[in-house]
């Protein structure tokens, strides 16, 4: 990097910060911070949910993917994300909505209490903050990894400059400011994107061009779809995955959903996001199939092979575009999970444990909302120091293994629970299939992965875990119903077609819980 990268850099910085402040003046309250009072526009909702879902990890972890195996980095990565999105287009987004729409809730898991009870809210807020924290932490690691490499700052040090920055624009901005800036980033990805990608085929002449290029040795097999460790059982298994990571089982999606003017509007937006994830992401991965041919990655997994090919190939200037791209994607995803864990907390954990957090006003519910948003962001960052270590493995294995495996368990009783189709399946279902599908996780990748040889494929490390939370949740539901007319109208009014025009509500102070009381919120609660 030179002194023209670097200026394109703390520009974007500048620019970050600069629309946090001006989104500063449109969080007036709760609803604003976290749900965007329900104003956010179909399109700008559909883009921020997409660039939401990216990270560096795709330009480290996947790139090596990419570098090592080619074209199975796409089919078995954002082709199931695409395909899962546009299938909970019409089965969670719409219903997502009505949630804050109908329900006033701030936090995709706020209406868990009245679904359930106020035990397996706990348990899936809990479970669902925590595993957001090593998410995150990941996503750090990828970045100053990343930087690392162009400037030669330490993995600690990218760590604190990332972090920083995203601190100051999503806390004071709130959900304004992660959807404002994920537009911007998502149209400095598309340039930097484009440029990359003409780059990288303007130096495949001697290689055969861009369709001669899968005659070379060195990309031998990089044109099968299905390769090495991600076969077909890989591929279904993500699909089934992402169809519940995508559409809100994260969380920071569901946000999106609610934060559109009506059910309507928020099937478009999703819609959006499923063309985007189909489409944009084969520019961006093409560079990394031909990689091979272009660069020697250092990393054994390739996952410096990405960074290493633009520093070759881009002129300073878009070279400092191509790392702010870089950057885009993680702050992206971390603001946005920073601000649904500040939901969580805020909406969902502190009044189960605290009379003063029930009895909050806006204005003491909005400072709360912020320092939450700052200790998410430290915590994620003190984990993010110890990816590459013996207890995280490297940044892949974090985000394949430990998110992927982990969050099928807290993600069933969340989306399914809002489905008809399950309206027997109640606390008893839930909090079974969430221990278990957690137990089934330790049992699978620690136990038995140690005493098979060769360990358990990646594919079961995965799947299991969601699909023994599945079963079980669909069968003691039917082996011990617990609907209730308290419970069949709340899920009727999550599930009524509406007829697009529904207001935004402010949202309420934080109700007094009651444990396993579907009926103890006060009137407003459900109206």
């Amino acid at each position: 990097m030179n002194s023209l990268d670097w200026a394109v850099l703390i520009g974007y910085f500048g620019v970050m910060i600069a629309i946090g402040v001006w989104s500063h003046k449109r969080v007036d309250n709760v609803s604003d911070f976290f749900t965007a009072g329900g104003k956010m526009p179909w399109w700008l909702s559909g883009i921020s949910h997409h660039m939401s879902g990216y990270s560096a990890v795709m330009f480290t972890g996947y790139a090596g993917i990419a570098y090592t195996y080619g074209v199975t980095s796409f089919v078995t990565w954002s082709f199931p994300i695409a395909l899962g999105i546009a299938i909970g287009s019409k089965l969670f987004a719409p219903r997502i909505n009505r949630l804050r729409s109908r329900l006033h809730v701030a936090s995709p898991l706020e209406y868990l209490k009245n679904r359930y009870n106020l035990r397996t809210q706990q348990a899936l807020a809990w479970s669902g903050m925590l595993l957001k924290i090593v998410d995150v932490g990941a996503k750090w690691a990828a970045i100053a990894t990343l930087l690392s490499v162009f400037t030669g700052v330490s993995l600690n040090q990218g760590i604190l400059i990332t972090g920083a920055i995203t601190a100051v624009y999503c806390t004071i901005g709130g959900l304004w400011a992660d959807a404002l800036t994920e537009l911007g980033q998502f149209i400095i990805q598309l340039i930097a994107g484009i440029a990359m990608f003409v780059a990288v085929v303007g130096k495949l002449g001697p290689h055969g061009g861009f369709f001669g290029v899968w005659d070379e040795p060195a990309l031998q097999g990089h044109g099968k779809p299905l390769v090495g460790p991600y076969g077909t059982v890989f591929l279904l298994a993500f699909l089934f995955i992402k169809l519940f990571e995508y559409n809100g089982g994260m969380l920071n999606q569901a946000q999106r959903y609610m934060a559109t003017g009506s059910a309507r509007e928020a099937t478009r937006s999703a819609r959006l996001s499923a063309v985007l994830w189909l489409v944009w992401p084969v520019v961006l991965f093409f560079p990394m199939w031909v990689s091979p041919l272009l660069v020697h990655a250092q990393k054994p997994d390739g996952s410096d092979s990405y960074g290493l090919m633009t520093e070759q190939l881009l002129p300073h200037g878009l070279l400092g575009l191509v790392i702010v791209g870089f950057f885009s994607h993680t702050m992206a995803m971390c603001s946005s999970d920073a601000n649904a864990i500040a939901a969580v907390f805020t909406r969902d954990v502190a009044p189960a444990f605290s009379k003063k957090a029930r009895q909050w006003n806006e204005h003491k519910g909005l400072i709360a909302a912020r320092l939450t948003t700052v200790v998410f962001l430290g915590l994620s960052m003190a984990v993010a120091t110890q990816v590459n270590s013996p207890t995280f493995k490297d940044i892949i294995t974090v985000v394949i293994k430990w998110v992927a495996g982990l969050m099928g368990p807290i993600a069933i009783p969340m989306m399914l629970g809002l489905l008809r189709t399950f309206r027997k399946s109640g606390p008893t279902a839930a909090l079974t299939s969430w221990a278990a599908g957690l137990f089934a996780f330790w049992l699978v990748n620690y136990p038995i992965n140690w005493s098979v040889e060769g360990g358990v494929p990646l594919q079961y490390q995965v799947s299991i875990p969601l699909a023994v939370s599945l079963v079980l949740y669909i069968l003691i539901g039917y082996v011990k119903p617990e609907d209730t007319p308290e419970r069949d109208a709340l899920i009727e009014r999550i599930n009524t077609d509406d007829d697009g025009s529904a207001a935004a509500a402010a949202v309420p102070a934080p109700a007094e819980p009651q444990d396993g009381a579907v009926g103890s919120q006060p009137p407003g609660r459900l109206s």
